[in-house]
């Protein structure tokens, strides 16, 4: 298994999702500066709204950008051999109905999912309450993840 292929396809969808967020920032960005949005009166605040939408557009970008950093640092720092959940694992897991779930352990980016030797992989991150479940546990160990007021229960199968 070669991590550093799916760490690679990793940051080719965080490009998308960057990508994305910079073209709907400079819609946003032209909508708050257009001339047909000058405020007409002191109730007019379609100029004000789109001025907002372009920093939070902004703002995301800014995430997007420090997402790819966080990938780029991890694919340098890379290791094979892991006996416990680290960030850049990549983790088989089994639940209760013997469903295989795929997950690789990252630093940024949670949810983020891609198709890596015909298996659905989703990124998880420390922060998330699947990721608080995973970290520091090793092959072997059962774990149980806690969203809402539902319980899973996971099988480690393997850590890679």
């Amino acid at each position: 298994m070669n991590k550093h292929l799916l760490l690679d396809l990793i940051l080719t969808e965080l490009n998308t999702v960057y990508q994305g967020a910079v073209e709907a920032t400079e819609r946003a960005q032209k909508t708050a500066t257009d001339d047909q949005n000058v405020a007409e009166n002191q109730y007019d605040t379609l100029a004000l709204e789109a001025a907002y939408l372009a920093h939070g557009q902004a703002q995301r970008v800014a995430e997007c950008q420090a997402d790819i950093t966080a990938y780029q640092q991890l694919k340098l720092t890379l290791t094979e051999i892991n006996n416990r959940v680290t960030l850049g694992c990549f983790i088989h897991l089994i639940d209760e109905d013997d469903n295989e779930k795929f997950v690789f352990f990252g630093p940024a980016a949670g949810g983020v999912k891609v198709c890596f030797e015909e298996k659905e992989v989703i990124v998880v991150t420390p922060t998330s309450p699947f990721g608080e479940a995973l970290i520091g546990r090793q092959q072997g160990d059962e774990i149980d993840v806690h969203i809402g007021n539902k319980v899973v229960f996971y099988d480690i199968e393997s850590i890679v």
